[in-house]
């Protein structure tokens, strides 16, 4: 039996797909182990959101080789799509395999180690002749993967489409997961039904883009998907991935709100409260459309939770459009917020755009968004103590020597009930009634 370490440097599109390959793995008779520990092979997922993430995948790479000199390392994820041709010439990795093959993996492992054991393999065999890499840019191809069950157990990520349109000045990933792919409905259901059956109570969707989810068909579909979900027996909550704000109408959220299992929680990226870092970013929106959306969701939904993300010192960004970014950030009132600092990456419009920031200055402005958003959670959270919430648990903590069991509510609020009881994948109503911590809220 082989002996198999995973890791994953992405996000939950990454990890999702790290989960169907380790299920199909699990299944042809390889033994999971961690990835600290000596393997066999090592599979590392890789990212290329960022050139320090195109440098944090070769050192992961690097190190499982050095691990274990005799082990096959095997690079997949974004920064083979990207860089394949420096991966084929990096000794220290013995295969490479594309975002559009994961699902073939047992099989890629399989001839790969044929080809090994029979001594057919030269320097140049890396894709095995090119299989398992393909001009992402050029296919129409949803790679179908399907997930039984995930290292979650009472919450499990759906895929659902793969690839991007927008272009965004500062992002490489339209090129390292080429365009907006959608996954057959009947898949999806298919896929959620069997995560019903196996107990789990929330799904949350992913993609790439899921606001994009049908535009490859000729239309946006993803509010008759969500209709479809929601009549799901065995799922109590669904939950979204990050939309943009085009998808934000009337009717969209409307529609929505009429659905008992869809959360109040809506991560709607922003990236900067200035028009003209907007319009640099290539974003398709102003400041005005976007909290012209915000004000669309809380009209239908009583205190919805709002996240978003914000880049900070991106090129050009003056004093008085981070200002501009600051007082609009206010205005909305963020439950959430994920601050980034603008990092180059190669490949992209912005990486050559003049005034590029110092690091000092993105270091200063993103302290100032984080205070930012701490001040506003914990204002959003107080602005909840006394409500009844409904609490899916998940896990247990020893809190100042006391036993809580942990959940979250449908706004992702984490929140801690002091029992000895194990609450694990149940669902209960309370009401919020203090702080078990500064990021804890306490129900009764």
């Amino acid at each position: 039996m082989k002996r198999i370490a995973l890791h994953n440097l992405g996000c939950k599109v990454n990890g999702y797909e790290m989960d169907v390959m380790q299920q199909r793995l699990i299944e042809n008779g390889y033994e999971i182990v961690q990835f600290d520990e000596t393997a066999d092979i090592y599979i590392i997922n890789t990212c290329t959101v960022t050139n320090i993430a195109d440098q944090k995948s070769r050192q992961m790479l690097h190190r499982a080789k050095k691990r274990n000199p005799e082990a096959i390392v095997v690079a997949t994820g974004c920064y083979v799509q990207t860089d394949e041709a420096a991966l084929i010439k990096d000794t220290s990795i013995d295969l490479i395999v594309g975002n559009n093959r994961k699902k073939d993996i047992v099989n890629i492992l399989e001839e790969y180690l044929m080809a090994k054991e029979n001594n057919n393999l030269s320097p140049d065999d890396k894709t095995l002749q090119n299989k398992t890499v393909i001009d992402i840019n050029h296919t129409d191809e949803y790679e179908e993967m399907q997930l039984t069950s995930t290292r979650e157990n009472t919450r499990a990520y759906v895929k659902i489409q793969d690839g991007c349109n927008q272009f965004c000045s500062y992002c490489i990933i339209p090129y390292a997961r080429g365009r907006a792919r959608s996954r057959r409905e009947e898949d999806i259901m298919t896929e959620v039904s069997g995560i019903a059956a196996q107990g789990y109570k929330e799904i949350v969707l992913t993609g790439i883009h899921i606001s994009s989810y049908g535009i490859d068909r000729g239309g946006r579909e993803l509010l008759q998907l969500l209709k479809k979900l929601n009549e799901v027996k065995g799922i109590k909550r669904i939950r979204l991935g990050s939309l943009e704000a085009g998808i934000i109408t009337e009717d969209f959220v409307k529609e929505i709100s009429k659905l008992s299992r869809i959360c109040p929680h809506f991560h709607l990226s922003l990236q900067s409260g200035c028009d003209d870092t907007l319009q640099r970013m290539n974003r398709h929106y102003t400041t005005r459309e976007y909290l012209e959306k915000v004000e669309m969701l809380r009209k239908y939904y009583n205190k919805p939770a709002i996240t978003t993300d914000v880049i900070v010192g991106f090129p050009g960004e003056t004093e008085e459009e981070f200002m501009c970014t600051e007082k609009f950030l206010e205005k909305v009132n963020f439950y959430e917020m994920h601050i980034f600092k603008y990092s180059k990456r190669q490949g992209t419009r912005a990486a050559a755009m003049e005034d590029q920031i110092s690091d000092n200055i993105k270091s200063e402005r993103s302290n100032r968004l984080l205070q930012l958003s701490e001040k506003m959670s914990k204002s959003y959270r107080q602005s909840l103590l006394g409500e009844e919430v409904e609490v899916l648990f998940e896990d247990k903590k020893e809190i100042d020597g006391r036993k809580f069991q942990l959940g979250h509510t449908r706004q992702y609020i984490k929140v801690a009930k002091e029992t000895g009881k194990d609450l694990n994948n149940t669902i209960i109503n309370g009401i919020l009634t203090g702080f078990a911590a500064d990021d804890i809220m306490l129900i009764n």
